[in-house]
C-alpha cells in the first residue's frame, strides 16, 4: 500500500486504498458534463504492429468519459496512414488522426518553418506540439491527458487516475504528472531517471544552493514519465523542446507559468513497462546516450535563464559531484531491488553512470558553444499572432486527409 507522505513543493496524490475503477469512471463521467475531457496519443506507425498499442486501444474502447481522442501519427506513408485510420476507427470516441508525414500537414509545416515558427527537428516533441495545436483549434475539450503508445502494461485505470486531478471541478490543478515504479520482469528499470536526473538535480543543488526551481524538480517522483494531464488553456502559452528534453521542458514551463499549488503528481499504476532504449555507449545520437545529453542541456538552459553562470570549471565540478552521488545511489537501488526480489546488475549500472557523467560534460560544452540556439518550439499564442488562420488550416488539413483516405477505394486517386 502506498504511503501518504507529502514531500517537496507540489502536491502528491497517492493510491492509498485502491479505489475501484468503476467509481473513478463514474466520477469522471459526471465531471465531463461540466468539463469535457480528451486524450492525446503521440504514435509512430511502427507501434501499431507491437503488442502494446492494440492492447491500449482495446482498453480505450471501454472508456466512457472522453469527448475527443487525438492521435499524432509519425513515420507513415499513405498505405500506412490508411491502415492507421482503420486501426483507430475501433475507438468509439471518433478519433482524429494527424498524418504528420502527409502532403497537407507537411505543406503547413513548411510555411511555418519559413516564418521561423515550426519545430526544428522531428520527434515526439513536434508530434505532441501539433496535437496540442489541434486540441486548441477544435476547443472540444477543457482538459486532456497525454500518454505514450508503447506501454506494455496498460490498463485504463492509468488514464482515469491521470486525468482525474485536472477533471475534478473543485480541484484547482492546471497540470498533473503521472508517476509509478519502473519495475517489470524481475528488474528495476528507469535508468535515466534514477541514475541521471535525480543525482544530477541533487548535484546542481550543491552548486546552485537555494534554487526553488531545483527543489521543484526534485519534488517529482518520476520526472521523466511521459504521462501528463492539463487544463486546455495551459497549452496556449506552452513552449516545449522538440528533443528528448520534452518532459523536463514541460515541467520547467509549468513552473514558469503557475504557482506550485496549481501543480500536482499522481500515482497512476502499480506496474509499468514500455519499450526500452539501448544505452548506446558508442553512439551519442541515439538511445539513452542522446537522451541524457538532451535532458542535461534542458536543465542547463533553464538554470541559465535564472542567472546561473556555467563555465568549464563549473562543469568539471558538476561532473565530479554528480558522479559521486550517482555511485552512492546505485548502492541504495541495489538494496531496494534485493528486498523486493528484483535484479540489478551493478556493472551495467556503473557503466551507465560513467556514460552519463561524460555526457554531462558534452551537454555543457554544447550549451556553452551554442549560445544563440533556440531549442524551444514557439507557443501556439505566438503562432496564431503571426498566422491568424493557422488553426482553421490545421483542422481543415486533418479533416480532408481523413475524408480522402478513410475509404480504401480512394487509394488510387
Amino acid at each position: 500500500m502506498a504511503d501518504f507522505y507529502q514531500n517537496g513543493i507540489i502536491t502528491t496524490l497517492h493510491n492509498i486504498n485502491r479505489r475501484p475503477l468503476s467509481e473513478l469512471e463514474a466520477d469522471l463521467c459526471r465531471f465531463s458534463k461540466q468539463r469535457p475531457l480528451g486524450l492525446v496519443l503521440p504514435s509512430l506507425y511502427s507501434e501499431l504492429e507491437t503488442k502494446a498499442l492494440p492492447n491500449i486501444v482495446k482498453h480505450l474502447q471501454k472508456v466512457p468519459y472522453l469527448s475527443q481522442v487525438i492521435i499524432g501519427l509519425d513515420r507513415a506513408n499513405l498505405d500506412e496512414y490508411q491502415k492507421a485510420l482503420a486501426f483507430f476507427s475501433q475507438l468509439p470516441q471518433q478519433p482524429k488522426v494527424l498524418w504528420n508525414d502527409g502532403p497537407r500537414l507537411k505543406a503547413l509545416d513548411r510555411e511555418l518553418k519559413q516564418r521561423g515558427l515550426a519545430p526544428e527537428q522531428l520527434g515526439k516533441g513536434r508530434n505532441v506540439w501539433y496535437c496540442f495545436g489541434y486540441a486548441l483549434a477544435t476547443q472540444k475539450v477543457q482538459a486532456l491527458a497525454l500518454h505514450d503508445c508503447d506501454i506494455l502494461t496498460y490498463d485504463r485505470e492509468l488514464l482515469a487516475r491521470l486525468i482525474y486531478p485536472v477533471a475534478h471541478p473543485s480541484f484547482q490543478y492546471k497540470f498533473c504528472k503521472g508517476y509509478y515504479a519502473r519495475a517489470a520482469n524481475g528488474s528495476l528499470n528507469g535508468r535515466v531517471s534514477r541514475l541521471l536526473v535525480t543525482p544530477l538535480i541533487r548535484a546542481l543543488k550543491k552548486i546552485v544552493p537555494d534554487s526553488e526551481y531545483l527543489e521543484y524538480l526534485d519534488s517529482y517522483r518520476y520526472p521523466l514519465a511521459g504521462e501528463f494531464s492539463f487544463r486546455l488553456d495551459v497549452l496556449s502559452d506552452l513552449r516545449i523542446p522538440s528533443d528528448w528534453g520534452l518532459e523536463i521542458g514541460v515541467l520547467a514551463e509549468m513552473k514558469r507559468n503557475y504557482a506550485s499549488n496549481r501543480l500536482c503528481q499522481v500515482d497512476i499504476c502499480d506496474v509499468y513497462d514500455h519499450k526500452h532504449q539501448d544505452l548506446s555507449i558508442d553512439d551519442e545520437q541515439t538511445g539513452l546516450s542522446r537522451m541524457s545529453i538532451d535532458i542535461s542541456k534542458a536543465l542547463f538552459r533553464k538554470l541559465a535563464t535564472q542567472g546561473t553562470v556555467f563555465n568549464d570549471g563549473v562543469l568539471r565540478s558538476l561532473k565530479a559531484t554528480y558522479y559521486r552521488m550517482a555511485l552512492d545511489f546505485i548502492e541504495s537501488y541495489r538494496n531496494d531491488a534485493l528486498i523486493n526480489g528484483l535484479n540489478l546488475d551493478i556493472h551495467k549500472e556503473e557503466a551507465a553512470v560513467e556514460l552519463f557523467a561524460q555526457n554531462i560534460i558534452k551537454a555543457g560544452n554544447h550549451f556553452l558553444n551554442h549560445s544563440m540556439e533556440t531549442p524551444f518550439i514557439p507557443s501556439w499564442d505566438r503562432v496564431v499572432a503571426a498566422m491568424p488562420d493557422v488553426f482553421e488550416r490545421l483542422v481543415a488539413a486533418v479533416e480532408q486527409d481523413m475524408q480522402d483516405y478513410s475509404c480504401p477505394i480512394k487509394r488510387a486517386v
